[in-house]
């Protein structure tokens, strides 16, 4: 007889009588449920990202981040990143550790500790940004298309009305 071992008796659901075909009665849809949503699209955009600008300037997507995050803060340290961007601080390390080493992102020294030395773009790191800017609009012009002005205003809106409850969750939860 198999047990539960992932909870305690008093948290497992009351036994449900399953169908052969071995659907659950509870499951979700995926297609209206709005954090699978987000987070598919965001898959997508991410990988056709990364799938475009690697060809055209040897980065992904989490360094083009970092990239875009920088040219308008410069000489922030790696934890500022993570929190600015939602990355974890080994992809960051990772990352900055590539555009260092590419010649896009200069570290500043002097600070004691490694994770608080500022970083910022170099000259052509900026050149590497703004020749990117340009290929990010024309990719969000064609995620856009079939947009109106106000479709897309009211769109930014929700988003920003989503990203404010997601910051109310993490301390909620």
């Amino acid at each position: 007889m198999a047990t539960n071992v992932l909870s305690p008796p008093e948290f497992r659901n009351p036994p449900i009588s399953r169908p052969p075909d071995r659907k659950s009665a509870l499951a979700i849809k995926s297609d209206t449920l709005i954090p699978a949503l987000l987070t598919n699209l965001a898959q997508k955009v991410a990988a056709t990202a990364s799938a475009t600008y690697r060809p055209l300037f040897g980065i992904g997507v989490t360094e083009w981040r970092i990239i875009a995050l920088l040219a308008g803060r410069p000489w922030i340290a790696p934890v500022t990143i993570c929190e600015a961007t939602g990355l974890d601080k080994a992809a960051v390390s990772r990352s900055l550790r590539q555009l260092v080493e590419g010649g896009l992102v200069e570290v500043r020294s002097g600070e004691p500790n490694r994770r608080r030395l500022p970083v910022a773009l170099t000259e052509e790191g900026l050149e590497v940004h703004d020749q990117m800017v340009g290929v990010e609009m024309d990719r969000q012009e064609w995620l856009l298309s079939g947009f109106t002005d106000a479709e897309r205003a009211q769109l930014r809106e929700f988003i920003g009305r989503m990203s404010r409850q997601a910051n109310a969750m993490k301390v909620r939860d």
